[in-house]
C-alpha cells in the first residue's frame, strides 16, 4: 500500500519560525503517520515549474533554529498572468498536483497564500490546509500568527536602543514599523518598547495632538520623545482621500515614518529623526516562543492530514491549537479592535494614539 503523500510550500514574505513548521510537519508525518512530504520551491511557483524534492526527516533535521524557509518563497500570482503568459496556471497546479499523487497541499503563508489555497481549492478541487505565518499578525480566525512574537521581540530591542540616543541628543526619535493595514507589531512593539506615540493604521491621527503630547513631555523636562508608526499609517486628512486619489498622494511622497518626522519638525520646532527598520523584523532567529508555537502548528497539521480535515487552517483559538475553516480566512484582514486589551492599557498609561481620548 502507497503511502499517503501531501505537499508543503512556503509563499509570501518570509519570517521566523517557517522552518521550525515545516520541521513539525514533515517530523510527525513520518514518524507518527508513514506519511511522505513533497516540498516545492518557492512557493507556488515551485508547483508550476516542477521545482519539488522529498522532504525526509533527516533533511529537515537542525532547522528548528533556522530563520527564513529551507524551501524558499515568491509571491507568485497564480490567477493572473503576465503579458504574454497564456498558461492556466490553476490547471497545471492541478495537472501536477495529480501527477505526484498529492492527497493535500499544505500551505504556509499569511492573508494572500492562505486566499490563494482556498481559491485552488474552489476552482480546481484541490485538499489544502493552511498554517498562519505573518509578522503582521493579522490573519483573521487566529489569535496569533508565528513570526510575530520575534518581530515584536526585534522591533522592541531597536526601540530599546534608539531610546538611549534620543535620551542623550535629546531628539524625537520616530521608528517606522511594518504593518500596511493592521497595527499589531508597532502596537506591543510600541507599549513594550516605552513608545510615547504609536501610530496604527486603524486610527488615522492628528498631527496636533501628537505635537500637544510631545509638547507637554518637554514642559515636563523630558526633552524627548519615542514615536512609533506602523507604516500604513494615515493622517486624518489622509484617511479621507478616495483610494485612487490617496494611492497617486502616497506615490509621490516618502513613507509614513517620514512624513510624521517632518510633520512633528513643523508642528513643534524639535529636532526629529527617523528610524525604518524594515526588513530587519522579519529575518532572523525565532524565538523560543515562536519555535514552540510553529511546532505546535506544524504536529497539529500533520494531525489533520492524518484526519483529513481539508479545507481549513491552523488556528490558535483561546489559547489552545485548533482549526478554523479557510472560507473564514480567505481575503479578510484581522484589524486591531477599539476595544482590545492592550489598546486599552496603552491609553491607560499615556500613550497618545494620535487623537484625543
Amino acid at each position: 500500500m502507497r503511502k499517503k503523500r501531501f505537499g508543503i510550500l512556503t509563499a509570501g514574505g518570509d519570517c521566523p519560525g517557517l522552518n521550525a513548521a515545516i520541521r513539525a510537519i514533515v517530523k510527525t508525518a513520518h514518524q507518527q503517520y508513514d506519511m511522505e512530504a513533497i516540498g516545492f520551491q518557492h512557493g507556488y511557483k515551485g508547483i508550476l515549474d516542477r521545482d519539488y524534492s522529498v522532504l525526509t526527516p533527516d533533511k529537515v533535521s537542525g532547522i528548528l533554529t533556522v530563520g527564513g524557509t529551507i524551501l524558499g518563497t515568491s509571491r507568485e500570482k497564480i490567477f493572473k498572468n503576465e503579458p504574454g503568459d497564456e498558461r492556466d496556471k490553476p490547471g497545471i497546479i492541478r495537472e501536477v498536483y495529480d501527477e505526484l499523487g498529492l492527497e493535500c497541499l499544505v500551505v504556509l503563508g499569511g492573508n494572500g497564500t492562505n486566499k490563494k489555497a482556498y481559491l485552488l481549492q474552489e476552482a480546481v478541487g484541490i485538499n489544502v490546509i493552511g498554517l498562519p505565518k505573518t509578522i503582521d499578525n493579522d490573519i483573521v480566525g487566529t489569535e496569533q500568527c508565528f513570526g510575530f512574537s520575534s518581530a515584536v521581540t526585534i522591533a522592541t530591542e531597536a526601540i530599546d536602543r534608539i531610546h538611549t540616543t534620543a535620551h542623550s541628543h535629546n531628539r524625537i526619535m520616530v521608528i517606522e514599523l511594518m504593518g500596511h493595514h493592521a497595527g499589531w507589531l508597532a502596537l506591543y512593539a510600541g507599549v513594550s518598547g516605552g513608545g510615547d506615540v504609536i501610530l496604527l493604521p486603524e486610527i488615522p491621527y492628528d498631527i496636533q495632538c501628537v505635537a500637544k503630547a510631545i509638547n507637554k513631555r518637554a514642559q515636563q523636562g523630558k526633552e524627548f520623545s519615542i514615536v512609533v508608526v506602523a507604516e500604513g499609517a494615515l493622517s486624518i486628512r489622509e484617511s479621507k482621500m478616495e483610494k485612487s486619489k490617496l494611492k497617486q498622494y502616497l506615490s509621490r511622497r516618502p513613507s509614513a515614518g517620514y512624513r510624521v518626522a517632518r510633520a512633528i519638525e513643523r508642528a513643534t520646532g524639535l529636532e526629529s529623526r527617523i528610524t525604518v527598520l524594515g526588513y530587519v523584523q522579519r529575518g532572523g532567529t525565532p524565538n523560543a516562543w515562536d519555535r514552540i508555537l510553529s511546532t505546535k502548528m506544524g504536529s497539529y497539521a500533520a494531525e489533520m492530514l492524518f484526519r483529513e480535515e481539508y479545507g481549513r487552517m491552523v488556528a490558535l483559538i483561546d489559547g489552545k491549537i485548533d482549526s478554523v475553516d479557510l472560507a473564514i480566512v480567505a481575503d479578510k484582514i484581522r484589524y486591531v479592535d477599539e476595544d482590545d486589551r492592550i489598546l486599552i492599557a496603552a491609553r491607560s498609561i499615556g500613550t497618545c494614539l494620535g487623537v484625543e481620548a
